[in-house]
């Protein structure tokens, strides 16, 4: 279904009845990405809900980079909640979806019940070594407008290929970023958020308060962008209880790697 936010058109996948579950995507994702988790969920007695976050999937592609900043990201994840009729979810990011969910954690503590981040762990401990930094190099490639589309898109996307290492979804993600406008509004995630003060270490990401409810981080030892270190720091930002679990022999896409160890871990800390 569409739900408008702001004037914005988002698609959301709304399934089963029960205590809800909101399920957040990341780079170049839509909410297919969940497809094998939001089954397992709905048989588990949850309503699952799956949005496109705004440039992806099914919703609306805004122009211009300001419109992809964390605060207006923010407000379509609480606007959809308001259009539902929730008012107080699991929540589940993956990527820039765990990113946001660290928000949305911090800021509306009263929206959220449990929170499991997926690859991505607090901002404020992101860039924690130089090994982090190293790995997201991609990140700096990302904020140079023209230049990084014109990069990722020559001699059949073979930057994309092989920077993600050929994921599951390769294809799919070539085909939707092949759409006109959707590769610049993914990229602009990085653009309106990524100052290029903080990639290099003269400044600190925006502070924000300590999460308060459970929360379940979860990383793959096969992440190519994400190193362990910066998920296992985020502990020291989570007054509520943590638990970690690392998943052996998993890719950065976690839910599409390792579909059900993914879903028994979350059918597990939801209960």
């Amino acid at each position: 279904m569409a739900i408008e936010v702001g004037g914005v058109s988002l698609h959301v996948v709304d399934e089963g009845s029960g205590s809800p579950v909101l399920l957040l995507h990341g780079f170049p994702d839509s909410s297919a990405l969940w497809r094998h988790q939001i089954p397992a969920l709905v048989d588990a007695g949850h309503r699952v809900i799956a949005p496109d976050l705004r440039g992806f999937g099914a919703s609306d592609r805004p122009d211009g980079v300001a419109a992809y900043a964390v605060p207006t990201l923010l407000a379509d994840v609480l606007g959809i909640l308001d259009a539902v009729g929730v008012e107080r979810a699991d929540v589940v990011g993956h990527d820039w979806g765990a990113g946001l969910g660290w928000v949305l954690a911090s800021l509306a503590p009263q929206r959220v019940q449990r929170y499991v981040p997926l690859s991505v762990g607090r901002s404020t401990e992101y860039f924690l070594d130089m090994r982090q930094r190293e790995m997201s190099w991609y990140m700096l490639l990302f904020l140079f407008e023209g230049v990084a589309e014109e990069a990722l898109r020559r001699d059949g996307w073979a930057l994309l290929r092989a920077w993600m290492r050929d994921p599951v979804d390769i294809e799919r993600y070539i085909a939707e970023l092949s759409r006109p406008g959707a590769l610049t509004a993914a990229l602009n995630y990085y653009r309106a958020n990524l100052p290029v003060e903080v990639l290099a270490g003269v400044a600190d990401p925006p502070a924000l308060p300590p999460v308060t409810c459970p929360v379940l981080g979860v990383w793959s030892d096969g992440d190519f962008g994400c190193g362990e270190a910066q998920m296992l720091a985020s502990e020291k930002h989570v007054t509520g209880p943590w638990r970690y679990h690392r998943i052996e022999g998993a890719g950065h896409w976690i839910p599409l790697d390792a579909p059900e160890e993914l879903a028994r871990l979350l059918v597990d800390f939801l209960r």
